[in-house]
């Protein structure tokens, strides 16, 4: 795992600006720091590396193609690089090999055949930056699902990427405008969804795209359209118009387990220590079973735990754990360590994030990071194989919606609404209010993105935005329950649950894999019949079928909690005086960013201990942090 950083243009004194750029993401690559320069093109890049495969100075990037044609900035893991290296061997296209990189794979792949073959052929996760040096053009690309990040735009005339934003602060030139339609978007998903950023001109490259900048579009201060190599909404179109056929249940878990096996045996692929998250949960329990399955050592294996018992899932890891046989480490959280870490959440982040399972998340990477250099996580099988259990409550109540007539619904919304905002407690008012929200939707999309959001009206909360359009207004196709399957897969996934992991991660210099998110895998989900996915009216069935030959069933088999901390307790008890001094109204109102009525009026109901508004307010506070940390981009030493 490393970190990227580039410049493009007529900026003097590259070599410096990168350097610093280096090391604001110094944490994502501390091993090595590397540069490399053409002048009379006017383009710089700058790495950071975290050391995986091939440990020696044969892996340094930048690195140039053996034909001297391409250089390459590059953030990730392939997982089939060999294979590919094999493929080139066999068509006599293959230069003689410097190291065992993969690397050094992509971009004889690359000079061979292309960059579309080589996004094409490559197993994995990436941010590339590839200059080509004959044509003067500049190719981004981004793995196919978004497991590694990468960000761009123009600081005056110069084109500047990075793999975080933090990278982007030592251009000169970058205005450092905050964005207000941003900010509205992320007021109401708690992240800022692709592909805006939080400053206005500088984006997120969407997964599975790429673009090639020519030198004319950098004079023209023009960035292209990102093309598509790879589309998870269409593999999961084509997966349904061409399901799998199978002889018996059996016969689909002996597929699926090929599959997931395969992922797993790829992403175990390191020269350095290597490891599993595990909460005892069906994911991240199938990824630790099929590594123990193949491995010939113990695994290590870690889980965080919480005092209050209705959020502590370490019991259920720890008789997972010792049922596989695997090295198990685990960390109790408690109050003061949410306090200790909540302080350090802008710096991890980079960006203004309020997924609030971001605190035990850097927890247990930070713990993680003690004992190996990678770890594997169960993420992504709640979006593959239909586990979220909002998926059938939003089913089940736009069935029943589905049967009034469009005026009423709209009139029994607003009487919910109403009812709901009435002075008084009970746990009640958020239901019916949340109710009376989804009853005044005209679409499913509208209805599902209602139902996710958090602030529902976001551009009434911030001070003169208007909220950017997005995917939930395109109309779904197929039955609601697998569309909303594939909205998470490109919103939700990338942009929340893959943006937690890599920040909290590449904050301790941790890199993590994710099996599930390996493009064969989501493939052959999608080709699976939904009675694969959902039986009795449980998810993952086929996924819990493969696990339950490793772990006996009533090991694994309750409730799904997900990753939640006891936020709302916190925030009336450790997190109030913290959380009250940025939500001051005085200095909501001087900032300009937020309309503070709303926002104070939710404040009091939840100390009060009448509504249950944690949620809401993490984004406020998040952002109010963010805002003490990286307000104009300023640093520590830029302050004083």
């Amino acid at each position: 795992m490393c970190g990227i950083v580039g410049l493009w243009g007529p900026l003097e004194g590259k070599a410096q600006i990168l350097a610093e750029s280096c090391q604001r993401i110094r944490q994502r690559g501390p091993d090595s720091q590397g540069f490399w320069e053409d002048n009379d093109a006017g383009v710089a890049l700058g790495h950071v590396r975290l050391a995986i495969q091939d440990l020696t100075e044969a892996g340094h990037q930048p690195m140039v193609s053996a034909c001297g044609r391409y250089v390459l900035s590059y953030n990730g893991e392939v997982y089939n690089h060999m294979d590919m290296r094999a493929d080139l061997e066999q068509t006599g296209q293959a230069p003689a090999w410097r190291g065992h990189s993969d690397t050094e794979t992509l971009l004889a792949y690359a000079a061979a055949r292309g960059v579309a073959a080589m996004l094409q052929a490559a197993v994995g996760m990436w941010a590339i930056a590839l200059w080509d040096r004959q044509a003067r053009s500049l190719v981004l690309a981004r793995d196919r699902l978004g497991e590694k990040p990468l960000y761009y735009g123009y600081a005056g005339a110069s084109l500047m990427f990075a793999s975080q934003l933090g990278g982007l602060m030592p251009v000169p030139g970058f205005q450092r405008d905050i964005d207000r339609h941003a900010l509205a978007a992320f007021m109401r998903h708690n992240y800022v969804p692709a592909p805006h950023s939080i400053y206005a001109g500088v984006r997120k490259l969407p997964p599975g795209t790429w673009l090639s900048i020519t030198q004319a579009q950098l004079r023209a201060h023009e960035l292209p359209e990102p093309v598509s190599y790879w589309s998870a909404l269409d593999v999961a179109r084509q997966g349904q118009d061409a399901p799998r056929s199978f002889a018996n249940d059996n016969e689909a878990a002996d597929a699926l387990q090929g599959v997931l096996s395969q992922a797993v045996r790829g992403q175990m692929l390191s020269d350095v220590s290597l490891g599993a998250f595990l909460s005892g949960g069906v994911d991240s329990s199938t990824i630790a079973a099929l590594m123990q399955s193949q491995s010939s050592a113990p695994v290590r294996t870690f889980a965080i735990g919480f005092e209050e018992p209705e959020y502590d899932e370490a019991p259920y890891a720890k008789a997972v754990a010792a049922h596989l046989g695997t090295d198990h480490a685990e960390m109790y959280v408690t109050a003061q360590d949410a306090l200790a870490m909540v302080p350090k959440l802008a710096d991890i982040y980079d960006e203004p994030f309020a997924d609030s399972s971001q605190i035990p998340t850097a927890l247990v990477t930070r713990m993680a990071r003690q004992h190996v250099t990678v770890a594997l996580s169960g993420d992504g099988g709640d979006e593959l194989f239909g586990g979220y259990s909002r998926y059938f409550r939003v089913s089940g109540w736009q069935a029943r919606f589905a049967r009034v007539p469009r005026p009423l619904r709209r009139l029994g919304g607003v009487a919910m609404r109403a009812s709901a905002s009435l002075p008084g407690g009970g746990a009640w008012r958020g239901k019916v209010g949340k109710m009376g929200e989804l009853l005044g939707a005209d679409s499913d999309g509208e209805f599902y993105r209602r139902f996710v959001s958090y602030w529902n009206d976001p551009a009434r909360v911030v001070l003169g935005a208007t909220e950017p359009s997005s995917v939930f207004e395109q109309p779904m196709t197929g039955p609601l329950f697998e569309s909303m399957m594939k909205l998470d897969t490109i919103t939700y996934l990338p942009d929340d649950i893959l943006v937690k992991v890599d920040r909290a991660a590449m904050a301790v210099s941790l890199e993590t894999r994710v099996p599930l998110l390996d493009h064969r895998v989501y493939e052959f989900a999608w080709s699976l019949p939904f009675k694969y996915k959902v039986r009795g009216g449980s998810g993952k069935w086929l996924l819990r079928q493969v696990l339950y030959r490793h772990v006996p069933q009533a090991l694994v088999d309750r409730p799904k909690r997900g990753f939640a901390v006891p936020l709302a307790s916190w925030l009336r008890g450790p997190l109030r005086d913290w959380a009250e001094a940025l939500l001051d109204p005085v200095r909501l109102r001087q900032q300009g960013w937020f309309e503070p009525e709303p926002i104070l009026r939710k404040w009091r109901e939840h100390t009060s201990g009448h509504r249950k508004w944690d949620s809401h307010l993490w984004g406020v506070l998040m952002m109010q942090a963010w805002l003490d940390r990286y307000q104009q981009g300023m640093t520590d030493k830029e302050r004083d």
